[in-house]
């Protein structure tokens, strides 16, 4: 309660941080999920489904993206 009288604009930024760690957990979620779906209904050999393949590379990136802007985050909120 202090900081957010005498420093509204550091309680906005933890806000807004929060709210941007939920959003990235709901993202990797999001991730997870498709990516057990696309394996569970995946016929044949998973190594020749491109479009399985195209999808890991897809989540490995958006996963390595989110867990870059988490330490960003980490290190802001201190």
């Amino acid at each position: 309660m202090v900081v957010k009288k005498e420093r509204p604009d550091l309680a906005q930024q933890k806000e807004e941080l929060i709210s941007q760690q939920n959003e990235f957990k709901i993202k990797l979620k999001q991730l997870e999920n498709d990516l057990l779906f696309r394996l569970a209904t995946s016929e044949g050999d998973i190594l020749e489904n491109i479009d399985l393949i195209e999808n890991l590379e897809y989540s490995k990136k958006i996963s390595i993206e989110i867990k870059e802007k988490v330490e960003i985050a980490k290190v802001t909120e201190v």
